[in-house]
């Protein structure tokens, strides 16, 4: 017997198989969490508004895009979870080291301002899905913002994660009614693999969304950081891509049904529009029943709860970290007092925005989401030299088919980018 193995390892090797399994279950379960709960959020109302958009106006024409997304998001969020895992730094603490103060200060106020945006939407999210129910917005809004300034401010890392990976479970309310909207599931299959092209403005500002809703830059920041945060290292890091692989298949199997569902119910019924997420769950209840309307309607306030938590905090991880100032859950306020000021400053920020009388909520939400694709390559570059570097990953640098993944995603954001601008202005 290999007498340099520890003690502990030699009684798993030696243990019966199904033992050996739970240890593997009870490990995996004690890394769980960043990559998970990430992706979830990712369904945001901001999200959900855009699966809604691309299900109503074009049906389950837009499907096929579900696929490349997935498979860019498990690439892009395996790179930002194995650069907090090997450097123990999060992604602007290496922008800072790497580039510099001046370039870091940049990219951090563009993303910033970006994310003033986002985050607003996530509360006229709330403020939708309450609405439904008859809460009016001046009572929905303020409510959820102390709702979520206490929960991040009162409690740890790890009270936090556990919360919202109890919420993340409420998105399988859409499965459910996509199921009562009866959809044709072989149209929608055959749509999912057979891309469709368009020269359609609307329909490539969608695809524009649609991939910056699944990959947005804020959640590059938050996963690393969560990952460096949750104490996850290199001896861990197998088991965190399984959390980031099963976050992602999860966010986009939910992003599925939600277009599923409203191409069921509001395309067929040859609606086509939609003023704000409300109006979405609202529409399927003619179709699919009253009751799959307040399934869609729960999920979008559990969405817009989780998000307006999440999204102030990936913004403030991400400032703090690229000006040097102390951040992290776990730290006390009188330790970290710029990282909850601006958490605060931007939860205020986020909800007051929204209680601005007769302000166009759709128009805030669609456009931070088309924002979010358009910054979206700045950040992979970022990325992908930070993971490249030899000095700073060694041996966990990135694979070829990696580097051509996020790179690719680059590229085709950039294109689509810059025909989305040139269609806007020439279409006829």
């Amino acid at each position: 017997m290999n007498t340099h193995i520890e003690p502990r390892r030699r009684e798993r090797l030696a243990a019966p198989p199904m033992r050996v399994a739970w240890y593997r279950v009870i490990a995996f379960l004690a890394v769980l969490g960043p990559g998970f709960v990430t992706a979830n959020v990712d369904n945001d109302p901001g999200g959900i508004l855009t699966y809604s958009q691309a299900g109503a106006k074009y049906g389950y024409a837009l499907l096929w895009t579900l696929i490349p997304t997935t498979i860019a998001l498990i690439v892009v969020q395996e790179m930002a979870a194995r650069m907090g895992a090997v450097t123990g730094k999060g992604l602007s603490d290496l922008i800072r080291e790497e580039f510099g103060l001046r370039i870091t200060f940049f990219t951090m106020a563009v993303l910033g301002l970006a994310d003033l945006g986002n985050i607003a939407a996530e509360f006229a999210g709330l403020a939708s899905g309450l609405g439904m129910f008859g809460v009016t917005k001046y009572i929905a809004v303020p409510l959820g913002a102390v709702l979520v300034w206490g929960v991040i401010l009162r409690g740890s890392y790890k009270y936090v994660e556990r919360v919202l990976l109890v919420l993340s479970l409420i998105y399988f309310t859409y499965p459910v009614s996509a199921f009562l909207g009866h959809p044709d599931w072989k149209l929608a299959l055959e749509k999912t693999v057979l891309p469709e092209f368009s020269r359609d403005p609307g329909y490539i500002a969608l695809i524009v969304g649609l991939i910056g809703t699944t990959i947005t830059p804020w959640m590059q920041f938050f996963l690393q950081a969560s990952v460096v945060e949750k104490g996850i290292t290199k001896k861990t890091l197998n088991l965190c891509r399984v959390d980031v692989i099963l976050g992602c298949i999860v966010t986009d199997v939910i992003a599925f049904f939600i277009v599923v569902a409203c191409a069921a119910t509001i395309f067929r019924s040859g609606q086509r529009e939609i003023s704000d997420v409300a109006d979405a769950a609202k529409a399927l209840a003619p179709f699919a029943g009253r009751f799959a309307a307040l399934l869609f309607g729960v999920g979008l306030i559990n969405a817009s709860l989780m998000s307006a938590a999440v999204l102030p905090l990936a913004t403030t991880y991400n400032i703090c970290e690229g000006l040097g100032f102390e951040s992290g859950i776990d730290r006390r306020f009188s330790e970290a007092r710029i990282f909850y000021g601006l958490y605060t400053a931007l939860i205020l920020f986020g909800a007051g925005f929204v209680l601005v009388p007769r302000l166009p909520l759709l128009e805030v939400i669609l456009v931070s989401q088309v924002a979010n694709g358009i910054l979206l390559p700045f950040v992979l570059v970022f990325m992908l030299i930070l993971v490249n570097k030899k000095g700073l990953m060694g041996e966990y640098r990135n694979r070829p088919w990696a580097n051509a993944i996020a790179g690719g995603t680059s590229v085709i954001m950039i294109g689509l980018t810059l025909v989305l601008v040139w269609t806007s202005i020439f279409h006829k």
